[in-house]
């Protein structure tokens, strides 16, 4: 432990390589068993503690350490959580006027509620919304690829 120059106490955290997230990864996606058994070893002492990992949080581990070692920004977000109409908007990739004329109930396919005067999204209906969006997409861009193809466009 070493003192902050405010006399707050400060763990002593050792430097991280670039590339163990990726390592760490390679390693979870090359063992792969039902549930994942982990052993943390303190640096200080030769206590251990081994823990068994659910596979739901070994996958997503998997997934964070990937985005960390492409050097993609992580967040964690609670299904359950409101999101305001920016938030929605900026995860989607559209704009807030958007959002709201377009998405956003009853025009659009997207529940909300109303808290004052203001919107609120679900991140589970937003996140059901985004996949449902995305199939729609890859399935009109197929549809392209095929006309085209018939009609001999494919050089």
């Amino acid at each position: 432990m070493t003192h902050s120059a405010r006399g707050q106490l400060r763990e002593e955290v050792p430097e991280v390589s670039q590339t163990a997230p990726g390592i760490l990864a390679d390693f979870l996606r090359r063992h792969p068993t039902p549930a994942t058994r982990v052993t943390f070893v303190s640096d200080d002492t030769d206590a251990t503690t081994t823990i068994t990992v659910p596979p739901e949080a070994l996958k997503m581990s998997i997934e964070i350490l990937d985005h960390l070692k492409d050097g993609v920004a992580v967040s964690i977000v609670p299904m359950n959580v409101e999101l305001t109409t920016q938030q929605a908007a900026e995860l989607l990739g559209v704009s807030r006027p958007y959002l709201i004329d377009k998405v956003l109930e009853p025009s659009g396919p997207l529940p909300f509620r109303t808290v004052g005067r203001h919107r609120r999204i679900r991140f589970s209906d937003l996140d059901s919304y985004r996949k449902a969006d995305a199939l729609l997409r890859k399935r009109a861009a197929d549809q392209v690829t095929t006309i085209g193809l018939e009609a001999g466009m494919d050089d």
